[in-house]
């Protein structure tokens, strides 16, 4: 590759669940003198895009988990996802339904629920900042009754997290 100039194009941030890592360790891979060097290019995370569409729900402390069990252990993602209902953080959910993976989000649904109110508010984005996307913002009670898909990420509300012509809003303490 000397002399060359390559490009790895990562959907999203490349820094949050994208190609970065994968990147830096395989250039650790090379003779210190010989590693090329690697420039990482932040882009607009699914996270933040999905966060800007429902409103304001990401204003305090919050947890981003996978749902996919293919790198991670399933046990492992529910430890994290009863960590994180346990100590009040908005949860924003990648990867939360598959083909394969379909009764997942139910039992995080379960596990947050022995944490947060029924009427906790849930948003849904489908295809953030991409054609076709859509937005819903359930309870979590019944979100899982909404579209979710490898295209989605769910927001689940923390305790103060409350619902305001169409926005989900977590409030940041501030006194108005």
């Amino acid at each position: 590759m000397a002399g060359k100039k390559v490009a790895v194009v990562s959907s999203g941030d490349p820094g949050i669940y994208g190609m970065a890592g994968l990147i830096l360790e395989l250039v650790q891979q090379y003779p210190e003198d010989q590693r090329p060097e690697v420039v990482v290019i932040p882009g607009i995370s699914a996270v933040g895009a999905a966060a800007a569409v429902l409103g304001a729900p990401l204003m305090h402390d919050f947890a981003v988990i996978s749902l996919s069990d293919l790198l991670t252990p399933w046990e492992l993602i529910k430890k994290r996802v009863e960590m994180a209902a346990a100590g009040d953080f908005v949860i924003a959910l990648y990867n939360p339904k598959s083909h394969r993976r379909v009764c997942q989000i139910e039992e995080v649904r379960e596990i947050v629920s022995k944490h947060r109110e029924v009427s906790t508010p849930v948003g849904i984005v489908n295809s953030a900042s991409r054609h076709g996307a859509s937005m819903a913002i359930a309870t979590l009670e019944n979100f899982t009754q909404q579209h979710i898909d490898m295209f989605s990420l769910v927001i689940i509300g923390n305790s103060q997290t409350y619902v305001r012509d169409g926005r989900m809003i977590t409030p940041r303490g501030y006194k108005l």
